[in-house]
């Protein structure tokens, strides 16, 4: 594993060589390029932004783009010391102090600086906001966490900073903060901005150069196949861009710049959803796979090492709360014809059903994971939607009043197990009066949802069509939080709110439990989304892969591809 992390991850490769997950081999020759197939739609460099939490950044720019933390293969944030270090300082106000590590550069040259930092708050903390109206300047993912930040002490060009939260605020899972993928080169958007550096602007409140920093920060590091300017690319990582094309794909190459140990495979060539992975298969282009089970059709990987694995993602129907679904009795009407078990069984296993945890059945709950010490209690009120009530759903919709309802459901394609989900759900829901149609499309964004343009998101947290999920799940939770950039239902509720921000700082068990089975009650009460299970994932790794470990959350099996070595 990376160089400083590999002893806290003996302990999970041990448990997953008996497994059968480790590939190793006694080999001598050392591939010199290793295909990666995910399915990510890569379509922003910026894992912060909107666009990039949706499109799945952080699954391919891990190792690009370091922070003081990542996603691990359990899901839980793993401290990444190559790029510095964060201490929490004991003390009434939460206070946590950044140092980047002083050898820390991109690779332009330019130094790693608690600028980056600054402006990833300044984006991400919903408090620059347009004169004169509520929207914001920034299109940040999410705000949690960065909310409750009340100043970043920053001497610009420094590699040390102090985070400083609100008086009488706690945030505990502070170690999802500035994290891998999402803390971005702030000397780029300085230089596009015009303005010496983003600290002294941002602190500045003039309008039009807020407005400029953050025009960059939302669009300007947008990413699609075809020539580059690789100056607003700069990485921080063991691996850097190189070119991007639909023919050749993501090439990430080792960057000389990099000052922690370097990449055991000079060159990876991630290959985004929308790719013909059975082709790429069949030229021996690929090495590592990490694909929604059952998302390609007849694909077949020979000489591959492969499992099917539960992942932290979560299989869900994000629905629209306006449109044909303004009504909650609309919503619940759909919820009782979707046939959860069903989908399971047909759909939702990995491999052997283990009798709890990740993968033990539907999911019936929301924002609390199956493998949860809180599920059981906080759960129940799923349970009434297990199977496919067509009489109630049938009687639930007469009583709201609305004939024979269509409902589009949209889902990034091709993919076809999400391909079958609808078709399942169109025959079950028909008996209750719903039309149901397959609005799924290569170019769809979930962001047709919040334009009216489907009804129904079918997708992973925070509508991501690939790798998604983490131990914190902060995503799931700000996902549904009214305001959040991954709120594409637009569901909005002042309870769930205050609840989600007291959880974010509430450490007694009991209170945690009552909390989050009261944001289960209520969720399935308004349905803003209709959760299905734990998303089955396809890992394989080619024979001959050395260091391959499964990484089914939102950082993927990528997680620790500068440490793969593939021999043959």
């Amino acid at each position: 594993m990376r160089t400083r992390t590999i002893r806290l991850v003996t302990v999970l490769a041990t448990a997953a060589t008996a497994a059968g997950f480790v590939v190793g081999c006694s080999t001598t020759n050392a591939v010199p390029s290793i295909g990666y197939a995910v399915d990510a739609k890569i379509a922003s460099y910026n894992g912060g932004s909107t666009v990039g939490a949706a499109s799945g950044a952080t699954a391919v720019f891990g190792r690009v783009l370091t922070g003081f933390f990542y996603t691990g293969p359990d899901g839980q944030p793993v401290a990444d010391t190559d790029a510095g270090t964060a201490k929490e300082v004991p003390g009434e106000t939460q206070t946590v102090q950044y140092r980047l590590n002083a050898d820390g550069v991109y690779s332009d040259g330019v130094k790693t600086s608690c600028d980056d930092l600054y402006l990833t708050w300044a984006a991400r903390s919903g408090r620059f906001t347009r004169p004169g109206e509520r929207t914001g300047f920034f299109d940040a993912a999410s705000t949690a966490g960065y909310a409750d930040i009340e100043r970043i002490d920053c001497q610009p060009g420094s590699k040390d900073a102090t985070v400083v939260f609100r008086p009488g605020r706690r945030y505990l899972p502070w170690r999802t903060l500035f994290s891998a993928a999402e803390l971005m080169p702030a000397h780029v958007v300085a230089k596009a901005a015009g303005v010496a550096d983003v600290v002294t602007a941002l602190q500045s409140g003039d309008g039009a150069v807020l407005g400029r920093i953050a025009d960059f920060w939302n669009g300007g590091w947008a990413l699609a196949p075809g020539a580059l300017d690789l100056t607003k690319f700069p990485s921080s990582g063991p691996y850097r861009i190189e070119s991007f094309s639909a023919r050749d794909g993501l090439v990430l190459v080792a960057n000389e710049k990099w000052w922690g140990a370097p990449p055991k495979t000079s060159r990876i060539v991630v290959w985004e959803r929308g790719t013909d992975y059975a082709a790429k298969a069949k030229d021996n282009a690929l090495g590592v796979v990490d694909l929604g089970a059952g998302s390609v059709a007849n694909l077949k990987l020979d000489g591959f090492d492969q499992h099917t694995v539960a992942s932290r993602g979560v299989e869900q129907l994000v629905l629209a709360t306006g449109g044909v679904f303004a009504s909650v009795d609309v919503r619940r009407a759909f919820a009782q014809c979707v046939p959860r078990q069903a989908l399971f069984d047909t759909l939702g296993k990995a491999g052997q059903v283990p009798p709890n945890g990740l993968g033990a059945g539907p999911l019936n709950a929301h924002v609390v994971q199956q493998d949860s010490l809180y599920y059981g209690p906080a759960s129940r009120a799923g349970e009434k939607y297990l199977g496919a009530d067509v009489g109630a759903a049938t009687a639930t919709l007469a009583s709201a009043g609305a004939r024979q309802p269509t409902i589009r459901i949209g889902y990034q394609g091709p993919d076809a197990r999400r391909a079958q989900t609808v078709a399942m759900i169109a025959e079950s829901c028909r008996g209750a009066g719903f039309g149901v149609v397959d609005a799924g499309a290569p170019d769809f964004t979930p962001s047709r949802l919040a334009e009216g343009a489907v009804d129904v998101v079918l997708a992973g947290q925070g509508s991501m069509p690939g790798p998604a999920g983490s131990a914190t799940n902060t995503t799931a939770f700000s996902a549904l939080r009214a305001g959040s950039g991954l709120d594409f239902g637009g569901f909005t509720n002042t309870r769930y709110d205050a609840i989600t921000d007291q959880l974010a700082g509430e450490a007694n068990s009991t209170a945690t439990l009552n909390l989050l089975t009261e944001a289960e009650n209520l969720l399935w009460a308004q349905l803003p989304s209709i959760p299905l299970f734990a998303t089955p994932r396809l890992i394989a790794f080619g024979n001959g892969m050395r260091n391959g470990i499964p990484g089914p959350t939102q950082a993927g099996t990528g997680w620790n591809m500068d440490r793969w070595v593939l021999q043959r």
